[in-house]
């Protein structure tokens, strides 16, 4: 093979550090591409796209935002131009379950003829723990605009065990996968088994939706991550994920992690404490 190096567009994510570990660890030839990294990648700068892209053989692409912004589809099918000049031959492509957004980034991927695999993800366990719960966890008091609506939780661990299998094994080229929890549940359901692994009362309130972006907006949170939850928390979590699907043993051999198993390390490695 004359490229043999695998690069992560999004690799400083919360799975694509992962991803890259497991990588490494099997001694592979493996590379970030972000703003940050030594040849840099910016969505928004497409110039920064082919050389952050050159020499490698295959790709995982984390979009940023989200795939449901309206533009992101249109990217996705850009770079996957710019990736076959390159030479790629392969991307992998971390997808969200019951968006229109990512259905047509998927779609635009795929039409540019490269092998693809994609992974459709639900919530991550990892939004309590690394991303925009985890302080008002730490607090003991998380308020939501969400009911009783459940939701299977993936853990990040399991998309990026996935990910390295789809990158590493040729059987998964061309390929849907379905990433869910074993379990589904509601966010209060969630907020009592991250109590019960800590040992502390956490409260969970539904609120408004209005009431829930202005204390996001109070708290500093970017105009951009306010917008995409409130279309998350207003029109995908209507029930249409809520189906557990078997995604995680199919590519992996293996059952999902359960959420309480996440709640139990997280609350071991002393994030949520004050």
């Amino acid at each position: 093979m004359q490229n043999s190096e695998i690069v992560l567009v999004g690799g400083s994510g919360k799975t694509g550090g992962r991803i890259t570990k497991r990588l490494e660890a099997r001694g592979l030839n493996v590379r970030s591409a972000s703003r940050s990294s030594a040849r840099p990648f910016d969505w928004e700068d497409r110039s920064t796209w082919r050389e952050a892209l050159d020499g490698a053989s295959s790709a995982y692409v984390a979009f940023q935002p989200d795939l449901s912004v309206a533009w992101a589809a249109e990217a996705i099918g850009a770079l996957a131009k710019v990736a076959v000049d390159c030479g790629l031959a392969h991307i992998v492509l971390l997808s969200g379950r019951g968006e229109e957004g990512a259905q047509r980034s998927e779609a635009a991927l795929k039409a540019s003829g490269i092998d693809t695999t994609i992974l459709r993800a639900s919530w991550f366990c990892q939004n309590f723990s690394e991303g925009a719960f985890v302080e008002q966890i730490i607090g003991s008091r998380l308020q939501l605009p969400a009911g009783e609506i459940s939701e299977p939780f993936i853990d990040a661990d399991d998309i990026a065990d996935a990910a390295v299998a789809a990158l590493t094994d040729p059987r998964h080229r061309n390929k849907v996968y379905e990433l869910t929890g074993p379990r589904a549940l509601t966010f209060r359901q969630a907020v009592a088994e991250i109590a019960a692994a800590t040992g502390q009362p956490i409260e969970y309130k539904q609120v408004s939706m209005a009431d829930f972006t202005g204390g996001l907006a109070a708290a500093g949170l970017p105009q951009g991550l306010i917008d995409l939850l409130e279309e998350l928390f207003g029109q995908v979590l209507d029930g249409r994920n809520s189906k557990v699907m078997g995604g995680v043993a199919e590519i992996l051999g293996r059952p999902a992690t359960d959420f309480s198993q996440y709640a139990r390390r997280a609350a071991t490695s002393g994030i949520w404490s004050a």
